[in-house]
């Protein structure tokens, strides 16, 4: 910054005061300015800042809540989603059908099972001096044991070794063989392990596994459900019973219903929720899978973990869950946060008081809240949008709501927030607008002298600013508008920092672009690292799939067209190659005349390396037929994928370059050469990570090193993902 500031100093040294003609002075036009105005500018800025101010602000608060309800209804939609694809897959796998086979059989052998006295009395003081007092004291029904045993003796036989000998459900769950000698007790410990792993893996309440009439042969919680009929009261017309004959009518284990919540009695009345599907395969239906929906999920989606201030919704917004009924299909916030008060809030917003002392007894509002207002009532009928209405416990609220989908139960999610603290900044606005108005008035009015005085001492603004200069700021300029002493030094100073900006912003035009050029030819981290000045990048990968792929015709094309016009056709090709690695999540590492190694996994790690590289290939072997369709060319692919360790780094010292190697890279470059002609070829250790074999054709074997390695070829139809 020396030069720019000699510069001044020169223009400084051939600025003669005396021969500057002065009219009216600075001091003089700024008090005139300052005094005239200040009333009529401090009464516009006033009057447009509260208007705009107040718009602003209102629709901000709507903005925020409907930005806290798309995010809550895409959060439990995506919740309710995985737990349903959980559980299709978990009623297909080979466990499961095995399970139910097993289970139903041995069932079968207990239909002829008598219980001794002594396992009949245990039984019956199970219902009376246990369950039913647990469930009438939850419930508020009275209940006749006889009306909730199981109708069969099998069933009866289980619940007397595993349902009532344990002293709670988890201690039931930890059971695995009662020690009872029975075919039963031998498929349980066979299988129980693998349903408590559902449990865990994916917080469900319950896996209950049913036949083909309707039984219930497994519970993981060994509740009162285990060993009774869905289909015989008082189950018949749950909405469990229903879901069941329908997914069965269906006779496919695609199917899947998710059920509303409902009372269920084996829970001890607590609200619950289902998701079903057939059991079987090769088109045999042998059962249902029914999973008990984690409550504690769905409410940990909606209230973010007891997160709602960082979440957006100050100190009185929630979301919450609202059924077709008017329901609560969610935990309220203010329940969570004042149970000691919810239910006098809750009678004084209209809610029955039985009701209200009900949920604050049982800690949940689901089922038990009525949340008819006007934001539900448009909700249910297919409308999104905001309002402002009275919420539950009868306070003023900012709504924003909107119908959600999850599989099955209509719901709708509304995001609400107390009008008062929604709109609380309108009124500090206002308030502060009106004060800071006649404020400025009186600033105005008593700085003018003194702001006068100082104008005429600009040069310590000149001096500032090449200051800021040269600590690095840009586009410094001083205020030349008035034609005064300072006016030619001003315009000077800013002639020369505007100089400065440009030359900056050319630079910075130069570093941008040569940092896009280094992204084109190697990853960002390693690009990162490079330009930090590490002189030896390299990084150990594990389980990553490589490709290395051939266009097979080329150099016969090559040799009938000119080196322009071929080499047009390979960027061409390649350019496609590159985008759809980029929508399959491969990424190219580089490139040849015809070849093309690229990897998945290397630089962001995925469980899906193999399939999205299969998926890849494939697709850029119909990139070609495409262009041969149009163009009349012979082209193809012969490629080779491996999936193991490799290492990436960057190789050379003046002309650097990315690239990767490992016996992974070998191998798959020694099968693209395995055959001739075009094809895609596999390993042994990639196929096996593949969801679907069924595209492996012609197994075959290549030499690498002193081994003998097995590969696949794979079907070259294009990929539907």
């Amino acid at each position: 910054m020396k030069a720019p500031i000699d510069s001044i100093k020169k223009k400084l040294g051939s600025f003669d005061l005396h021969k500057v003609r002065t009219g009216v002075t600075i001091q003089s036009k700024l008090l005139a300015m300052l005094l005239s105005v200040s009333l009529l500018s401090a009464a516009v800025i006033g009057f447009v800042g509260i208007s705009s101010g107040r718009k602003a602000l209102e629709q901000s608060a709507i903005d925020q809540l409907t930005s806290v309800r798309e995010l809550k209804a895409a959060a439990i939609e995506k919740e309710l989603s995985e737990i349903q694809s959980a559980v299709r897959m978990d009623s297909r796998t080979a466990d499961a059908v095995e399970a139910s086979a097993d289970l139903n059989s041995a069932f079968d052998k207990l239909r002829t099972q008598d219980l001794d006295n002594k396992l009949a009395t245990s039984l019956n003081s199970y219902y009376e001096e246990r369950f039913i007092p647990e469930l009438e004291a939850r419930s508020g029904v009275s209940y006749e044991p006889e009306s909730l045993f199981p109708n069969t003796e099998a069933g009866k036989y289980l619940q007397a070794h595993y349902t009532a000998p344990p002293a709670s459900f988890d201690e039931a769950l930890e059971v695995a063989d009662a020690g009872d000698g029975s075919e039963w007790s031998k498929a349980h410990v066979k299988h129980h392990g693998y349903f408590t792993r559902l449990l865990e893996e994916h917080s469900y309440e319950d896996v209950l596994l049913l036949n083909t009439t309707g039984e219930v042969v497994y519970s993981a919680y060994k509740g009162t459900d285990l060993g009774v009929n869905v289909l015989a009261p008082p189950y018949a017309d749950s909405q469990l019973s229903e879901s069941y004959r329908e997914v069965l009518r269906t006779n496919t284990v695609d199917s899947l219903i998710t059920t509303d919540f409902e009372r269920y009695i084996p829970s001890l009345n607590v609200p619950t929720a289902w998701i079903i599907s057939p059991v079987g395969n090769n088109g045999e239906i042998t059962g249902a899978l029914a999973v008990q929906v984690p409550i504690e999920s769905i409410n940990k989606v909606m209230t973010g973990d007891s997160g709602w201030e960082s979440e957006g919704l100050g100190e009185s917004g929630e979301a919450y869950l609202v059924g077709e009924d008017g329901l609560m299909r969610s935990t309220s916030r203010k329940l969570v946060e004042s149970p000691e008060t919810y239910a006098k809030q809750a009678i004084e917003g209209g809610t029955p008081p039985e009701t209200a002392e009900r949920i604050a007894q049982v800690r949940g509002t689901i089922l038990l809240q009525d949340v008819s207002t006007p934001s539900v009532q448009a909700a249910l009928l297919g409308r999104t949008g905001q309002a402002i209405s009275h919420d539950y416990l009868g306070r003023e609220t900012l709504d924003a709501y909107r119908p959600i989908e999850v599989g099955g139960p209509r719901w709708v999610i509304v995001a609400s927030v107390d009008t008062e603290e929604a709109f609380g900044p309108v009124s500090t606005l206002t308030r502060t607008v009106v004060l800071s108005t006649a404020a400025l008035v009186l600033v105005i009015a008593l700085l003018s002298l003194a702001l006068a005085r100082i104008f005429t001492r600009p040069l310590g603004q000149l001096i500032d600013g090449v200051k800021r200069m040269a600590s690095g700021e840009r586009s410094v300029e001083v205020d030349i508008r008035s034609k005064d002493e300072f006016s030619q030094l001003g315009s000077a100073f800013n002639e020369m920092s505007q100089s400065l900006q440009v030359k900056a912003d050319l630079l910075d035009d130069q570093l941008a672009e040569n940092d896009r050029l280094l992204l084109t030819l190697m990853p960002e981290k390693v690009a990162r690292r490079y330009q930090q000045g590490e002189a030896t990048i390299a990084e150990d990968h594990l389980d990553v799939t490589v490709v290395y792929a051939d266009i097979v015709g080329f150099d016969e094309l090559s040799h009938r067209m000119g080196s322009e016009e071929s080499l047009s056709i390979l960027n061409e090709i390649f350019a496609s190659f590159d985008e759809a690695a980029d929508r399959f999540g491969v990424e190219r590492v580089r490139t040849t005349k015809q070849g093309y190694l690229a990897s998945c996994g290397l630089v962001i790690p995925r469980v899906d390396s193999t399939r999205r590289t299969v998926d890849f290939v494939r697709e850029i072997n119909g990139i070609l037929s495409r262009l041969n369709a149009q163009n009349g060319y012979s082209l193809s692919i012969r490629a080779g994928i491996d999936t193991g360790q490799v290492t990436s780094g960057l190789v050379g010292k003046s002309s650097v370059v990315f690239d990767m190697w490992g016996d992974a890279v070998n191998l798959a470059y020694q099968l693209q050469g395995a055959r001739e002609g075009s094809g895609i070829y596999l390993t042994q250790r990639a196929a096996e990570k593949l969801p679907d074999e069924s595209i492996l054709t012609e197994p075959g074997k290549v030499q690498s090193g002193k081994e003998s390695q097995t590969y696949w070829r794979v079907d070259t139809e294009s990929s539907n993902d």
